[in-house]
């Protein structure tokens, strides 16, 4: 019996990834379905009982923004773990601005998938420090740099640390500097956490 409290919804159209993925949940005790399109996913709403999903940002008819948006429409408050293919950052920022909760890049570690996971399930029960979250992060934003806020402003707008350093004519290297400075100043694990907190504080990231 499941002893992890939600349901997981698994949306891939990658049979192999799909098995992997459910297999990995069920083996950590966590109840989950999976689905092999957005589509499929939907039709099955609202017996579908999802406390959290996980789907892949590309996928045919459906993408996993699309997916992201129609639950909006839908207003279905769910978190969406998004899995990008390397170098789809710019769509992973993307998803999270429509309402992702995480992004993870493959290949990711299993561990991270898990902890991402019931991160979401427990963020079903924690919408009420999502205040006080704010202020800390606006706390932690007034401490960085002008540089740092506008290498920031370039990683919301999912441009990769080349193009952030040809904007602000500096070097890429540089750039590594400083994100590696704003990361450790905002506590950030992961560019994902790191744009959650950005957006939560209204920082929409640089045009």
């Amino acid at each position: 019996m499941p002893s992890e409290k939600g349901r997981v919804c698994v949306i891939d159209d990658d049979d192999a990834l799909r098995e992997s993925l459910s297999f990995l949940l069920r083996t950590a005790q966590i109840d989950v379905v999976s689905y092999a399109s957005a589509k499929t996913f939907l039709d099955a709403l609202p017996d579908a009982h999802a406390s959290c999903v996980i789907t892949d940002v590309r996928m045919p008819e459906m993408s996993g923004i699309d997916l992201l948006r129609r639950l909006k429409e839908l207003k279905i408050d769910v978190p969406v773990i998004v899995i990008t293919g390397h170098g789809d950052v710019p769509l992973a920022v993307e998803a999270m601005k429509v309402g992702a909760s995480d992004f993870l890049e493959k290949p990711f570690d299993d561990e991270v998938l898990l902890a991402s996971v019931r991160s979401a399930l427990k963020r079903q029960d924690g919408e009420k420090r999502r205040n006080s979250g704010r202020t800390e992060i606006e706390n932690k934003l007034a401490t960085l740099s002008n540089r740092e806020r506008d290498v920031l402003n370039g990683l919301v707008a999912g441009r990769a640390n080349k193009q952030i350093a040809y904007d602000l004519g500096i070097s890429p290297r540089t750039v590594e500097i400083y994100r590696a400075n704003l990361m450790n100043k905002m506590q950030a694990g992961s560019l994902s956490d790191l744009v959650r907190m950005a957006l939560l504080a209204g920082i929409a990231g640089s045009e």
